[in-house]
């Protein structure tokens, strides 16, 4: 009758539709029904009250001295109907103090202050009081300077030590020698001539191709006449060569 009185049964009558069957195995494990939370009735001094309600669905009673977040925002959930008796209203204060006077029933206990005062942090972020005090901003970016590995960075290895470039050629032509002498070797086991390396192959064409291109240009070249303190032979003109003169003694 005293849920009705208030208009609280509402939340009572929403307890009673929303009784089901639990999904999954739960209802194997002895919690076999759900359903929702009724009002949390708060009081002070029991004189019957829990076993008021304890009948009806939903509903249930604290003490409040032992206040439970569980029961006040069930599932995390903020905003639970609560129904306060008078003595236990007016005891909230004894228990956890006011804004001006600290806890009585607590010892040394105080509400939570709030960290600021002016809640508009740009305006005092902007004020002239702070700024005064705050240093400039730094426009300037500061890059990190990636240090590359000289092991894998060839450019940075021969900042590092010049003569590497002199030990990894050394690597290659021995390596190249060696080769040759294992072809060499086996050629001479086998009984085939010996065996040259492909880049020693290319400058032996090289060389071959400039011999013969040297002997085509010889061939082809006209013969120069060779020089001699005789003139060369007048052509034949039909006409007789003219008389010296005598020359008087």
């Amino acid at each position: 009758m005293f849920l009705k009185k208030i208009r609280a049964w509402d939340d009572v009558a929403k307890v009673y539709n929303s009784k089901r069957f639990r999904a999954g195995k739960g209802k194997l494990r002895n919690r076999r029904r759900i359903h929702k939370l009724g009002p949390l009735v708060v009081y002070d001094q029991d004189q019957g009250l829990r076993k008021a309600f304890r009948n009806i669905p939903g509903v249930e009673c604290i003490d409040v001295m032992k206040l439970n977040l569980l029961r006040l925002a069930p599932g995390g959930h903020v905003g639970r109907f609560c129904i306060w008796t008078e003595s236990a209203f007016k005891k909230l204060n004894d228990i956890y103090g006011t804004w001006t006077k600290p806890s009585t029933l607590k010892k040394g206990y105080n509400l939570p202050m709030h960290k600021m005062k002016t809640t508009d942090l740009a305006r005092l972020i902007n004020s002239d009081e702070i700024k005064a005090v705050t240093r400039k901003p730094r426009r300037k970016m500061m890059r990190h300077k990636i240090k590359p590995n000289p092991l894998r960075n060839l450019r940075v290895m021969l900042k590092l030590n010049p003569y590497t470039a002199v030990v990894k050629r050394n690597a290659i032509l021995l390596e190249e020698k060696r080769k040759k002498e294992k072809e060499d070797l086996l050629a001479k086991k086998r009984g085939v001539r010996e065996a040259k390396l492909p880049v020693e192959e290319d400058k032996l064409k090289k060389k071959r191709l400039e011999m013969k291109r040297k002997a085509r240009a010889k061939a082809g070249a006209p013969k120069k006449a060779k020089k001699t303190g005789k003139k060369p032979p007048t052509k034949a003109t039909g006409k007789k060569p003219a008389a010296k003169p005598a020359v008087k003694k």
